[in-house]
């Protein structure tokens, strides 16, 4: 292969993986000097040229002129940096000693072996380079908003191009327990994180992560986009429900009323793209009294107690507000303690007519009694307030052990199957 192949070839194949000139200039060069080192030991005295859009190749060494007698009589004498006078006249007669003398080495000079290997290395470089722009560019954009489509539907998780026909990653965990994708099917999802393993770039994508839903709010909201409307916090539990705290900058404009749209128009968009997760869009305000009743709408608090020191709040409801306030499986609570902040305990005020409950103290011949403090610790004080919470959430939020907490279940089904 001749220089200009050579340069040529590489030239095109660094063009289409989208390499820009200067970056090919760099590495044709870091290449041929190290050719030229295996070559001749050293390359200090060489000067490489390269024009990449004509694909010209030169590499000139230049080398002292010596006498005879140098060359006869001295172990400095290299034929890489020295030339007697007698070889130089022969190009021309006008050379005198101590003089530089240059001359062109061709590529063909190096043989075949380094020649396939320079070009190997080559295509090497700029697949490794391909590799690093591709990282940097994700990792600039972790958090940005992609639509890919889907090329590969794996059993951990689905194989995705981009316009460029970079590979996404959409991790199991990462999907919404109801996705269902296709081949051929456009996926929206952010950029999680971006990692080097085994010398590939992954790019890993979400859809279940906050930070995606907040993408949605800023495609289907103007004023999220503008700026006019900022999301102050944003908790999921993906696929089931999502509590967003918005702020205006602008008196004139309702936070929640622009992020909801006429008749839902902007909420339900969202709503459907992540599988009917239901969203609460919460106004949110620096008062934390009123922020914890908010975000535990749709109970209503009577009122409530702020612990800053340990980080809780005891919150007081009406006997049927108990079951909203802590929701399907616990959810609605769970995300309020995490919108606000604090550990959320809610507290029954017992209605005096009220016969269908039962206190946990009546349970006190068949629970022990540092069991009972313990579910009033968080809030739980009558039995079917327990029951309302899921067994996951109880082993959350309190220091029971799953055994118990089936015990405890167990008795309190039991009283009022009778």
């Amino acid at each position: 292969m001749d220089s200009f192949n050579l340069v040529e070839s590489f030239a095109q194949f660094a063009r289409d993986k989208g390499i820009d000139r200067p970056t090919m200039m760099r590495i044709l060069e870091d290449v041929f000097r190290t050719m030229i080192k295996k070559r001749f030991e050293s390359d200090e005295n060489f000067d490489i040229i390269i024009n990449v859009d004509k694909g010209d190749l030169e590499i000139w060494r230049s080398r002292e002129i010596v006498s005879v007698d140098f060359f006869e009589d001295s172990f400095d004498y290299n034929e890489n940096k020295h030339i007697v006078i007698t070889e130089a006249q022969k190009v021309d007669a006008s050379f005198q000693e101590g003089e530089e003398f240059s001359d062109e080495v061709k590529i063909e000079d190096f043989g075949r072996r380094l020649v396939t290997t320079a070009r190997q290395t080559l295509v090497l470089k700029v697949k490794d380079l391909e590799k690093d722009l591709l990282l940097q560019k994700y990792k600039d954009i972790v958090g940005e908003l992609v639509t890919a489509e889907v090329y590969q539907v794996l059993g951990k998780e689905i194989l995705l191009v981009d316009s460029n026909g970079s590979e996404l990653i959409l991790p199991k965990q990462e999907q919404i327990q109801k996705d269902r994708f296709r081949k051929g099917e456009n996926v929206r999802a952010v950029i999680h994180r971006v990692e080097m393993i085994n010398g590939q770039p992954k790019i890993i994508l979400s859809r279940t992560s906050p930070v995606f839903l907040e993408r949605l709010f800023e495609v289907e909201v103007p004023e999220v986009y503008d700026g006019l409307i900022s999301i102050k916090k944003v908790v999921r539990e993906p696929g089931e429900r999502a509590k967003v705290a918005v702020e205006s900058f602008d008196d004139r404009i309702d936070p929640v009323g622009a992020c909801v749209g006429m008749k839902g128009a902007r909420i339900n968009s969202i709503v459907k793209e992540l599988n009917n997760e239901n969203i609460d869009v919460i106004n949110y305000t620096e008062n934390q009294e009123l922020l914890v009743s908010r975000a535990l709408s749709p109970a209503k608090v009577i009122s409530m107690k702020i612990n800053r020191e340990t980080g809780r709040v005891s919150v007081y409801l009406k006997p049927d507000q108990v079951s909203m306030a802590i929701g399907k499986g616990g959810q609605n609570i769970k995300l309020a303690s995490k919108l606000i902040g604090l550990e959320i305990d809610v507290f029954r005020e017992l209605d005096e007519q009220d016969d269908e409950d039962v206190d946990l103290n009546e349970f006190g011949d068949e629970i022990e009694g540092w069991v009972i403090d313990e579910l009033k610790k968080i809030g739980l004080d009558t039995a079917k307030s327990v029951l309302a919470v899921s067994k996951e959430d109880l082993l959350r939020r309190t220091e029971l052990e799953e055994e118990t907490i089936d015990d405890v279940l167990g008795i309190f089904k039991k009283e009022f199957e009778q």
